[in-house]
């Protein structure tokens, strides 16, 4: 049995990829590890800008089982992955530092608000990476699944929007010969200062 598992790409992933989101049949039991080697069999240049190692579940955690699959048809995954340049500068890698315990509050309280808004998504993951994230490696991932596709889309939304407006993770870029801490448009105590 197969089941259809919509991928978002962004960034680096969405140039090598050519496309912004896909839907691919993989098997009902699957784990983390298999996802990606459909991913990548789907994607041959995919190898480049993701490596299962940067998840932060282990290649061999199960995905969903089959019941839990039968329930929620839908999984939206998006990935933030870093990119090469920034205004015409080459990026060297990217920092991430964060205040954890607040961090974490807050993505559990993102969690809560989209089960509260969307009830009929049946599960959430959430993790943003910290420290050194070299280029073409993931920052953030994000899966949400639900019985319809709408849900789990608008719920990933809400996810990286809230995630980029209100937890603190702060982001500096290295470019070969300087480097420079960088804000979230969206971010709600960086719009307060001006």
């Amino acid at each position: 049995m197969r089941c259809q598992v919509s991928v978002l790409y962004f960034a680096r992933s969405a140039e090598l990829a050519g496309l912004r989101c896909e839907s691919l049949s993989v098997p009902r039991r699957i784990t983390a590890r298999q996802l990606w080697e459909e991913i990548v069999r789907a994607h041959p240049r995919s190898t480049c800008f993701l490596e299962i190692s940067s998840w932060s579940c282990s290649p061999e955690t199960k995905l969903p089982s089959s019941h839990q699959l039968a329930e929620a048809e839908s999984a939206q995954v998006l990935l933030g992955t870093t990119r090469n340049n920034f205004e015409g500068k080459k990026v060297i890698h990217l920092e991430y530092e964060a205040y954890t315990s607040m961090a974490e509050t807050e993505i559990k309280k993102i969690c809560r608000d989209v089960r509260q808004k969307w009830p009929s998504i049946k599960h959430i993951a959430l993790h943003h990476r910290l420290g050194v994230v070299p280029i073409t490696e993931a920052s953030v991932i994000i899966a949400v699944s639900s019985p319809h596709r709408a849900e789990s889309l608008e719920a990933v939304m809400y996810c990286i929007n809230t995630l980029k407006a209100s937890v603190p993770i702060w982001k500096k870029e290295i470019y070969e010969d300087e480097y420079s801490w960088k804000e979230n448009k969206e971010c709600f105590w960086a719009n307060s200062e001006k």
